[in-house]
C-alpha cells in the first residue's frame, strides 16, 4: 500500500489530480439527477464513489481516493454499443474500459507529479486486482456497488427483464462487504427498489 503523506506538497498534488479528473468528467454529454441536482453523469458518479470511500474507510490512501474519482473517467467515449450484445461482448467492453480509465488516469497523475509506484497502485485498484484479498480494493468495490444501488437500481430494473434485474441485484449485494450492506439499508430508494434490495440482502445473508 502506498504511504500516506500529510505534507502540503502531497495535498496540493492530490487536489490537482482530483481537479483534473473532475474537469475530464465534466465534459460528459449525459446528465444524471442525484439528490435533487442535475450534473454530468460521470462527474456525479465520481463524487458519490469518493464520498462512499471516505465513509467506509476514513483513513484512506491517496491512491484509493484517486481511483474512486477516476473509476469511470471519460467512460462515454467507449459506448457499449460498439461491442456485441452478448456476454462476451460485454466482457470485452468492460476490459477495454478498465484499460482506458487506467491509461487516462496515469497520464493525469504523471502530469501533476506522482511517482510510478503510486500510479501503478491506482491502476491496480481501478482494475480491481486483489479483490477478496486487498482491503482497499474491497472498499473500492463497495463504493461502486453503493453508487450503483443509489443511482441506477430503479432505472436498471425498468429497462431489463425482471429475472435479469434480480440476478444483477443479487450479484451486486454478494460482492459487498458486511459494512457496505449495512450502508445499503440506509440508501434513499423508492419503495419498490428498497423492497427488492432488502429481499436480495436476505437471500445473500441467509
Amino acid at each position: 500500500m502506498c504511504a500516506r503523506s500529510n505534507t502540503s506538497e502531497s495535498q496540493g498534488r492530490l487536489a490537482a489530480a482530483l481537479a483534473a479528473i473532475d474537469a475530464a468528467n465534466a465534459a460528459d454529454p449525459h446528465t444524471l439527477e442525484v439528490r435533487g441536482e442535475q450534473r454530468p453523469k460521470e462527474l456525479a458518479h465520481a463524487a458519490l464513489v469518493t464520498e462512499w470511500v471516505r465513509r467506509l474507510h476514513p483513513e484512506t490512501s491517496e491512491a484509493l481516493l484517486i481511483a474512486a474519482r477516476a473509476h469511470h473517467i471519460r467512460r462515454w467515449e467507449i459506448p457499449r454499443e460498439r461491442y456485441s450484445k452478448d456476454h462476451a461482448g460485454y466482457l470485452r467492453w468492460r476490459k477495454q474500459l478498465q484499460k482506458y480509465h487506467a491509461s487516462i488516469t496515469a497520464d493525469i497523475l504523471r502530469e501533476v507529479g506522482y511517482d510510478d509506484a503510486t500510479i501503478a497502485r491506482v491502476q491496480d485498484i481501478l482494475r480491481k486486482r486483489g479483490l477478496g484479498r486487498d482491503e482497499e480494493v474491497q472498499v473500492f468495490e463497495d463504493a461502486l456497488c453503493l453508487t450503483f444501488l443509489e443511482t441506477q437500481l430503479a432505472s436498471f430494473s425498468q429497462e431489463h427483464a425482471s429475472e435479469k434485474a434480480w440476478d444483477v441485484l443479487v450479484k451486486t449485494v454478494r460482492k459487498m462487504s458486511p459494512a457496505a450492506r449495512r450502508c445499503a439499508r440506509e440508501l434513499p430508494l423508492s419503495e419498490t427498489s428498497r423492497a427488492a434490495l432488502f429481499k436480495a440482502l436476505k437471500s445473500v445473508e441467509s
